[in-house]
């Protein structure tokens, strides 16, 4: 792989992260200062023997050279090649590196749930077919395709963008595009960059370590849905933080409901015994949902006050009473008023009317009326 982007023009800094047997080639960095990087002894890494201890150490030493190495502006791409040991340690040094530092990992684990690896930035993991084990017909297509990618990542020029323009990050699942898209269709008109983040579990994590940077000056979170999954068991659950980061940061923020009524689920032939008797909608052969009952909605409430409560900065929540999504609108095959009342009553009752607005409008989620307030109101926040 390093003679072959030799061979395109672009420079390559080879760092050797592994214990055992002799490097097949001469690294720029070797083993030992991997090591001593990360405060140990490649030497006595090996002569424990403990496999999970050596990748743990030499991630950590691998993540401060290329730190060190992105820092010095020596790196503008980063590549690695292994199977599951291999993997784990060099996704954790690309994950250390800023968002937009171009990350591939050509891994035998690509094709199972790369989540792990991935984490929360762009990493780009791609399927290596056959293991890492030599130069055959196949594995000599695959490497050469990899080392292209990086060529292509590294030298892609970035194009400038107006980065002069408040930062508003969004939340938007399929069923909620439509208001997601007119509000920040409206918040753009009013001068902001707005970020759209797909719910799926890692994508509210993602949203909200960008909070943490600091660059965000106001967060629409339209669709909340992954609190279903933490709560319900769906295959997208939103981790312990989420809906907490903006109000512990204290950043303005306009939340809504948007597909509180859907739990996200793995394929409609395999679902789990417990859902089997609910109301599902197939979305693909990937991805099932079921309706939340009014005990999850219930629940959901207290979980949503407690978190938009303790926000230290402003917070205006929009309940839209005619559906939560589309499927659930009324006539529609997931409509369920008393489930919908329980989380709008639970609401009322458990808001604390001093830290948090409430805006109830009578129309459903994707109505433009409520995109567009929300949108207004995040601006009125931001500008305040």
């Amino acid at each position: 792989m390093r003679d072959r982007i030799r061979a395109r023009g672009v420079d390559v800094v080879l760092v050797d992260a592994g214990i055992l047997g002799e490097p097949l080639t001469e690294p720029d960095f070797t083993r030992q200062e991997v090591a001593a990087a990360a405060g140990a002894d490649v030497q006595a890494l090996a002569d424990a023997g403990d496999r999970s201890a050596a990748i743990e150490v030499m991630a950590r030493g691998a993540a401060e050279i290329v730190l060190r190495l992105h820092a010095e502006g020596r790196l503008d791409a980063i590549g690695a090649l292994g199977g599951t040991g291999g993997t784990a340690l060099a996704t954790h040094a690309m994950r250390r590196l800023p968002i937009g530092v171009p990350k591939l990992m050509l891994s035998t684990v690509a094709s199972g749930d790369t989540s792990p690896y991935v984490g929360s930035v762009d990493v780009t993991m791609t399927y290596s077919v056959v293991d890492i084990a030599g130069i055959n017909r196949i594995s000599v297509r695959i490497l050469a395709n990899a080392a292209g990618t990086l060529v292509g990542m590294a030298t892609e020029p970035v194009p400038e963008l107006d980065e002069e323009r408040p930062l508003i990050v969004a939340s938007m699942w399929g069923v909620t595009t439509p208001c997601v898209t007119t509000a920040r269709e409206h918040l753009e008109e009013l001068g902001y960059d707005v970020l759209v983040f797909h719910q799926t579990g890692t994508g509210g994590h993602s949203m909200e370590e960008l909070m943490k940077t600091g660059l965000v000056e106001g967060v629409l979170d339209v669709t909340t849905t992954e609190l279903v999954g933490e709560l319900a068991g769906g295959v997208w659950p939103a981790g312990l933080e989420r809906l907490e980061v903006a109000g512990r940061l204290g950043i303005p923020q306009v939340v809504s409901l948007g597909a509180l009524d859907l739990i996200a689920l793995g394929p409609p032939d395999a679902l789990p015994e417990r859902f089997r008797s609910r109301w599902i909608y197939r979305h693909d052969d990937h991805v099932a949902a079921a309706r939340t009952t009014s005990e999850e909605c219930a629940s959901l409430a207290k979980v949503i006050a407690r978190k938009l409560n303790a926000a230290t900065g402003p917070v205006a929540l929009f309940v839209p009473l005619r559906g939560f999504s589309p499927l659930s609108v009324p006539g529609a095959e997931f409509h369920d008023a008393a489930a919908d009342a329980a989380l709008v009553e639970g609401l009322r009752e458990l808001i604390d009317p001093e830290r948090v607005e409430i805006h109830e409008v009578e129309c459903d989620i994707n109505d433009p009326e409520l995109a567009v307030a929300m949108a207004e109101r995040l601006h009125a926040l931001v500008a305040g």
